[in-house]
């Protein structure tokens, strides 16, 4: 029974590390202590790198009126300082409102336990860019020489789910950097590593910035440029720029067309100049539009 409760609060994996409350009183009131704000420091090694400034002044204007309601978690150090577990952002938020101390339930742990607690309690929200869920997961996999497959259950994860994280660490840092300001999500990067060539990824990232495509478009522009049969490219020749610029090209008329014609229009070109142009369409009256599209095209 106290082990559902805990589960329940806390997730799987949080839970896992902190055991049942009855040893561990972290969610006990008697745990609770009201501490001097300036005694608090943050943790360095904590997953999340950025905190919105505008969000912040919301909680904060929200902490001045009602107070704190959840305590944040803390570890007490020898220096009699507090390094924080969870909570960061509330105690900026708590800083920024003017408050002078905070209600935390303190631990006494290890530091290397005090790191996975925080990794972990951070992984469990749902606001950490996908980057910073990485990194997360890859400390604690350096940390405690993990498989993934254990990672995954200390997380209360799917395998599936931390592997596919853990590969956006393959990206070049551009990407990486378009993941953590939120300027792409984690489908188009899982789109994007679909393409072996670091090239080809940053031009492909940088047309989804441009032409603002959707995930499913990218997913489809991978696929062609993995299929791309080997002859329509020689390596290390003079030409292949220009042929990169020509496949860029048609790219954008298949994103053109596909918005005129309101349908994935696909476009694919040999390296002889040969191709085709495909309009699908899914009923009669689909097909009716098209055709009237195109007779204006001829007028």
């Amino acid at each position: 029974m106290t082990k559902s409760k805990n589960k329940n609060v806390l997730g799987r994996g949080l839970g896992n590390l902190l055991g049942a409350p009855t040893e561990e009183p972290l969610l006990g009131a008697a745990s609770i202590q009201e501490l001097p704000i300036d005694k608090i420091i943050p943790n360095k090694d904590q997953p999340r790198k950025l905190f919105d400034d505008e969000s912040l002044e919301e909680l904060a204007a929200s902490l001045r009126s009602l107070g704190l309601v959840q305590p944040i978690t803390v570890q007490a150090l020898p220096s009699g300082q507090y390094m924080i577990i969870s909570g960061e952002r509330r105690w900026r938020a708590a800083a920024l409102a003017g408050l002078t101390t905070l209600p935390a339930y303190i631990r006494t742990t290890g530091e290397d336990e005090v790191l996975e607690l925080a990794l972990i309690e951070n992984i469990q929200r749902e606001d950490l860019n996908a980057i910073e869920v990485a990194l997360a997961y890859q400390q604690i996999l350096d940390l405690h020489h993990l498989k993934q497959e254990e990672l995954a259950a200390r997380v209360g994860k799917k395998r599936a789910t931390v592997s596919n994280y853990l590969r956006l660490l393959r990206l070049p840092a551009e990407i990486q950097l378009g993941l953590t300001q939120r300027l792409i999500d984690m489908g188009h990067a899982r789109a994007l590593l679909q393409v072996e060539d670091t090239e080809r990824q940053i031009e492909l990232y940088n047309l989804i910035l441009t032409e603002h495509l959707s995930v499913r478009a990218v997913e489809e522009l991978a696929r062609a440029i993995a299929d791309q049969p080997s002859g329509d490219e020689p390596s290390a020749t003079p030409a292949r720029p220009r042929r990169s610029t020509e496949r860029k090209d048609f790219r954008l008329l298949e994103q053109h067309l596909s918005q005129v014609f309101s349908s994935s229009v696909t476009l694919r070109c040999s390296a002889s100049g040969k191709g085709k142009l495909t309009i699908p369409f899914a009923s009669d009256e689909e097909l009716e539009r098209i055709m009237q599209l195109l007779e204006r095209v001829q007028h």
